[in-house]
């Protein structure tokens, strides 16, 4: 049997009717490496929350908005773009539900950035006014264009996983990792230094990156590895 694997969802209004957007290249990635995905759009109910934690064998946090600075203690500073509380409350709190469970969490983008600061980090909120560097973290290209290369790091999990030293990315954001949350260890970094993937060492799969591997895995082997080692762990962790 398929794992099932939630993947987060972003508000989204079209024609006067509002609604949850999820990117068929998520979902397609999923199915191909073995999964069976399940959007989840937000809610309030602890309850509800609890029951998806025990459900779901596997979460992708998506890419999205930016995150409330609230969640890491901070207020906002200018640059910061939209933001939804809502989205921000579900996720933290799925998120914790899941890994508390032990179960394998993949964030990608906005997804690496609710996990470092739900577990305890802080985040860029504008690169453009925080980090100084002429690399372009935003690309003007379509979203199947690697942008920049990012360095993983030696005996990381993520190095292991895509069998590679330095992997291109593309790159999609203008907020980003500042300070790690604990016991969490840096696995990739752009060439300007700045953090492009976090992972919790002590964990099978809990893996967060900033680029979108979901616009790359038909293209790259690489890049859907990502997706087939989350996969057969959330299986795995259902046996």
């Amino acid at each position: 049997m398929r794992p099932l694997i939630g993947l987060t969802v972003y508000e989204t209004m079209k024609s006067g009717l509002s609604g949850v957007y999820l990117g068929k290249d998520y979902t397609d990635a999923v199915y191909e490496a073995g999964g069976h995905p399940v959007a989840l759009p937000f809610t309030k109910d602890l309850k509800l929350i609890q029951e998806w934690a025990d459900r779901l064998d596997g979460l992708i946090l998506t890419g999205g908005e930016d995150i409330a600075p609230s969640l890491y203690g901070e207020e906002p500073r200018q640059g910061l773009g939209d933001v939804s509380p809502l989205r921000d409350h579900f996720e933290a709190r799925l998120l914790v539900c899941m890994i508390d469970k032990n179960k394998p969490v993949f964030a990608i983008c906005r997804g690496i950035q609710v996990l470092n600061a739900v577990m305890g980090g802080t985040l860029f909120q504008d690169l453009t006014r925080e980090w100084p560097s002429s690399l372009q973290h935003s690309q003007n290209a379509p979203r199947d264009h690697s942008a920049h290369v990012v360095k993983i790091g030696k005996g990381t999990k993520l190095q292991q996983i895509v069998g590679a030293d330095d992997l291109p990315t593309n790159t999609f954001h203008h907020q980003a990792v500042k300070q790690i949350a604990p016991g969490f260890a840096p696995s990739a970094h752009s060439r300007d230094g700045l953090i492009e993937a976090v992972e919790d060492p002590l964990r099978a799969f809990v893996i967060g990156v900033q680029w979108h591997p979901e616009n790359l895995w038909r293209s790259s082997e690489r890049h859907f590895r990502l997706f087939a080692t989350f996969v057969d762990t959330a299986k795995n962790s259902n046996e």
